[in-house]
């Protein structure tokens, strides 16, 4: 959530980047809201005091009980209101999306966002180029006919040297990420002078969250998406961030463990409705997918840099894949409600003829832990909200994608980039 003092003094303001971000959100009610609150708060607290006093009198007079019954009945009845309109502006607060950075370009569609880079070229083959699925059923790499039997559709089981093809995958991302040196050299390249080397701390979390650590998060709408536990207050999380971010919930991290760094890997599940045409070939767009993602926990003042440093990274590691692709600057409709800043990553794609999204750094600032209630202790003894940081490392099914189109030979191998043939033990599957 936002400060709500920082919605009452620009109300204007919030009212034009909600519409820019397609959120319909009623400010002036939230504020009126706030409004009723606090009088109602200036009610019940001298209210409170008087019977505090009261209470302290060891040997009251009826007219003081009379008194005390009196403020207990007021109480009761000022204490129910506020309940009541609590409850409807949190849910009315929750609304209000992030305020956007100011170089976020304004769009309504994902039409406007913008191209910023465009990296390597694309590849041109001498013979008619197939897509990923064609060649791993040839191959026996993917199975989707018997996961359909077991599961159901949108499932797969990977096989053979794919799954040898994701191990080598996460291995290239730990070695790199988990590298203080490597950290430190993408710091000094880009002048970054708020930023710790700290390296990445692989983490492996509950594949699980609580709906309240969900909601927390901004991350359970849309909820239709999501696959519930049922009977339980529990949800299949969606991304790891999702519990990553939510892991420091109601503490207070000191300043100088600062920032936090994790690289989790998590099997996320996604109801992925409304997919449609190449999206259901193959493991484009599976109900249940692997991925590599990246949060950190820091400072208000080196947060933005940091995300910085995770586009970085993201741009390094596909280098090191000698894949094409192009960075784009995500639009206010297309940012997302707890943004404040985001950045997509789409690769070259042989198979569709396209670039596709397979990478995504999010900007939160303090929008999450406002909920979350995680802090920083500075040195001083001051505490403020943490900021938060996301950024996709690796999607591993669309980055495997990636690889077998652009690397696919006529004969129906598949050329690995170096830096994988190092861990695969070849230059080929």
């Amino acid at each position: 959530m936002l400060d709500i003092n920082y919605v009452r003094e620009n109300a204007a303001k919030v009212k034009e980047f909600s519409k820019d971000k397609g959120c319909n959100v009623d400010v002036d009610r939230a504020i009126a809201l706030d409004n009723a609150r606090r009088d109602l708060e200036n009610k019940i607290n001298p209210l409170r005091e008087e019977r505090n006093v009261l209470a302290k009198n060891k040997k009251p007079s009826e007219e003081q009980i009379a008194r005390g019954k009196e403020i207990k009945a007021d109480v009761a009845v000022l204490e129910k209101e506020l309940a009541e309109v609590e409850v409807e502006f949190i849910d009315l607060f929750k609304q209000i999306p992030n305020a956007p950075t100011d170089d976020v370009p304004v769009g309504l569609t994902e039409d406007e966002n913008v191209v910023t880079e465009t990296v390597g070229e694309i590849p041109k083959f001498d013979f008619e180029a197939k897509n990923h699925w064609q060649i791993a059923e040839a191959r026996d790499w993917i199975d989707k006919e018997r996961a359909t039997k077991v599961t159901g559709t949108r499932f797969a089981y990977i096989k053979s040297d794919l799954v040898r093809l994701e191990f080598a995958i996460i291995n290239y991302v730990i070695k790199h990420l988990t590298d203080r040196d490597f950290i430190a050299k993408l710091i000094r390249d880009n002048n970054w002078s708020t930023l710790s080397s700290a390296p990445f701390v692989p983490i492996l979390p509950p594949l699980m969250i609580k709906t309240d650590m969900y909601d927390a998060m901004d991350r359970l709408q849309p909820s239709e998406d999501r696959y519930k536990i049922e009977g339980e207050e529990l949800w299949l999380q969606g991304s790891a961030e999702h519990v990553l971010g939510s892991m420091y919930a109601n503490e207070i991290i000191d300043e100088k463990d600062a920032p936090i760094r994790m690289l989790g890997f998590a099997t996320s599940f996604r109801k992925e409705a409304g997919s449609y045409g190449k999206d259901m070939e193959g493991i484009f767009r599976m109900h249940q997918f692997d991925k590599l993602e990246m949060e950190t926990l820091g400072t208000a003042e080196s947060s933005l840099e940091e995300h910085y440093l995770m586009i970085a990274i993201q741009k390094v590691l596909l280098d090191g894949l000698e894949l094409p692709y192009r960075v784009l600057q995500k639009c206010t409709w297309d940012v997302g409600k707890p943004n404040a800043r985001g950045v997509d990553i789409e690769v070259w794609l042989p198979g569709q003829g396209k670039y596709r999204e397979t990478h995504t750094a999010d900007y939160m600032t303090d929008y999450q832990t406002r909920r979350l209630k995680t802090r920083i202790r500075r040195a001083d003894g001051s505490i403020e909200l943490a900021h938060t940081n996301d950024a996709t490392a690796f999607a591993l099914g669309r980055i495997m994608i990636a690889i077998i189109e652009n690397g696919q030979t006529e004969d129906g191998k598949v050329r690995l980039p170096k830096v994988l043939a190092d861990f695969m033990g070849s230059n080929e599957i």
